[in-house]
């Protein structure tokens, strides 16, 4: 194991008796926020201090073991157990890399997921409601709780644009990945003559915002307009002006909420979606500078770039960023995502161990 990753190993391992120290100490609990960060911080420290000291045991095996080598009667003893501390120390390591791994601090928020129809007219608006519905069945597999926010239908079914909510431990962790564009190439119902048509959505997926410390929203920078809500929702809902448009004045940013009961209810939701967006646009800018010095294997993050496409006379769906190609479509329209967002993430975790492995001695 390279020294740079042992001197780190070391110093968390001076942490975390300091940890232990403070939080035995009766007046950390006076200030709950602090015991709460520091208990935080002890319970993320802990299991790679434990592989540590594991990794260091296994290197005093494993020197044990070749010291016996050299009596002759204990030599094949030995190296039975100098093969076995090696295997040990391997394994060890691996688990090490990846417990040091830079943990995304938004892996286990709830998200907004933003689906807009792009090219193909009337086709993609249908290929918008069947991408919802392939998250939202997703989302029932995980037990997680779905919510729409404001959608605006297509002339012929499916939708313009819908916003979405998924609520659930983990959320963004499994689908921070399907931001991007989505080409899907089938028969649409209306055509006569059976010819395959291509059109596209994009997906944007970004983590809920902190109510208190992500994001600040100026109330001097915004503009709320309310108008009349459209569409499904009963007689009440045509008949106020319920809906709430916002602005947000220094980037341009605009969140329309229109399916929420009230107008209180809309603008609280708006003002969630904004914060998410703000937040999602601070860290693409820090994420495009990132992907400018390198390349990540699952995409540059830039919304454009396109990264899957179904193809349903073939059956099969492929993720151009990782060139896999799964014969399942059905099923992964109908939410059965795990093998796409396991790999992605195995990938990405991938990626992360080469740089760890590129840090300078």
């Amino acid at each position: 194991m390279k020294d740079s990753l042992v001197k780190r190993l070391a110093t968390l391992d001076v942490r975390l008796s300091e940890l232990d120290t403070l939080l035995s100490d009766p007046k950390v609990t006076e200030d709950l926020d602090q015991y709460r960060k520091l208990t935080k911080e002890h319970a993320d420290i802990a299991p790679v201090v434990a592989l540590f000291h594991q990794h260091r045991q296994a290197q005093a095996d494993l020197a044990t073991a070749q010291d016996m080598a050299s009596d002759p009667e204990m030599r094949d003893f030995a190296d039975e157990e100098t093969r076995a501390a090696k295997a040990r120390l391997e394994h060890i390591e691996a688990e090490l890399q990846r417990a040091l791994l830079p943990k995304d601090p938004n892996d286990e928020r709830n998200i907004f997921v933003e689906i807009r129809a792009g090219t193909g007219g009337d086709e993609s608006a249908l290929f918008a409601g069947s991408l919802f519905r392939m998250y939202a069945r997703f989302a029932e597999r995980n037990r997680w709780q779905t919510e729409i926010l404001s959608h605006s239908d297509g002339e012929m079914g499916g939708y313009k644009e819908i916003i979405f909510r998924i609520e659930g431990h983990g959320a963004y962790s499994r689908l921070k990945f399907e931001s991007g564009g989505h080409r899907v190439q089938r028969v649409p119902e209306t055509e006569t003559q059976g010819r395959i048509h291509t059109s596209a959505c994009t997906v944007a997926v970004m983590p809920e915002a902190d109510d208190v410390s992500d994001v600040v929203i100026n109330p001097a920078e915004i503009r709320i307009d309310t108008f009349r809500a459209s569409g499904a929702g009963g007689q009440h809902i045509n008949k106020t002006d319920s809906a709430v448009r916002i602005t947000h004045l220094p980037t341009g940013i605009v969140v329309e909420c229109q399916d929420g009961r009230s107008q209180h209810q809309n603008k609280a939701q708006a003002l969630r979606v904004l914060a998410a967006r703000i937040k999602d646009k601070q860290e693409q800018a820090a994420h495009s500078k990132i992907a400018a010095e390198r390349k990540s294997l699952v995409g540059s993050g830039d919304r454009s770039e396109r990264i899957r496409t179904y193809n349903f006379p073939q059956g099969r769906v492929t993720d151009h960023r990782i060139n896999l190609t799964l014969y399942k479509i059905e099923a992964i329209m109908d939410g059965d995502l795990f093998e796409l967002t396991d790999v992605l993430m195995a990938e990405h975790q991938a990626e992360q161990l080469a740089q760890l492995g590129e840090l300078p001695a």
